[in-house]
């Protein structure tokens, strides 16, 4: 008799903070996955409508005794059921084919080897953010170098065998996604995850983009993370 194949099972994870205003319209999104999935906030002491948001639309929310992302991601890993862990950021949007391309990396086999993230976009018509898109796109594919504002897709194996997020206030994608492509190459989703475009309005891109770079020069030369996450948050 043939064995029936076992349908990969998705677990979402997301960290939150505030996120009262975006937290809808990304359970919105996600609501289009036309199968089971779990669905995981872990929340960061949000004095807002957070808790709130999340519970009437059903989800059970895990109160982080930290404020600090790396520590959430991690704990909302740990608690997972899925075979497929989907990390995202609240004030995220997906492009409503997201399920058709997400469904078809997880039936196969092959993709259970590989780590996947989004595109990223901002939802303004503007020519500097245009010319950030494809920085962040040449940057994710040329050194393998997605930031957590583009999710992360990855099999529960991998992200184990890969030592998963650790719990850091800031950097912590920077420091899975190092940690991965040591091992295996980050590949692109093919579909389109849009950011809260205030943070970038609010900046010079090409100033924001300079800091960046030299706090993340900081944080792989070992300067300490409070300070580092103070300076990123000026």
């Amino acid at each position: 008799m043939a064995r029936l194949q076992k349908f990969p099972t998705l677990s979402i994870i997301i960290p939150t903070l505030n996120e009262a205003i975006h937290l809808p319209l990304l359970l919105a999104d996600l609501n289009a996955w036309p199968y089971d999935f779990e669905l995981i906030i872990v929340d960061g002491g949000s004095k807002d409508l957070t808790i709130s948001i999340a519970q009437i639309q059903g989800v059970d929310v895990i109160k982080s005794p930290k404020k600090n992302r790396g520590y959430q991601l991690r704990i909302g890993a740990s608690k997972s059921c899925g075979d497929w862990l989907l990390f995202l950021h609240a004030d995220s949007r997906l492009d409503p084919k997201w399920v058709r391309r997400v469904n078809r990396i997880i039936q196969k086999n092959t993709s259970e080897s590989f780590a996947w993230y989004f595109d990223f976009k901002i939802k303004k018509d503007k020519l500097e953010f245009r010319l950030l898109e494809i920085a962040v796109a040449l940057r994710s594919y040329f050194l393998q170098r997605p930031y957590g504002d583009q999710g992360l897709l990855i099999h529960k194996d991998l992200y184990y065998n890969s030592g998963g997020y650790s719990s850091l206030k800031i950097m912590e994608d920077i420091d899975l996604i190092t940690r991965l492509s040591q091992k295996t190459k980050v590949k692109r989703i093919r579909e389109n995850i849009y950011t809260d475009d205030i943070k970038w309005s609010n900046s010079n891109i090409i100033k924001r983009a300079i800091k960046n770079a030299k706090l993340r020069k900081k944080w792989r030369q070992g300067y300490d993370l409070e300070m580092l996450s103070k300076e990123y948050n000026s």
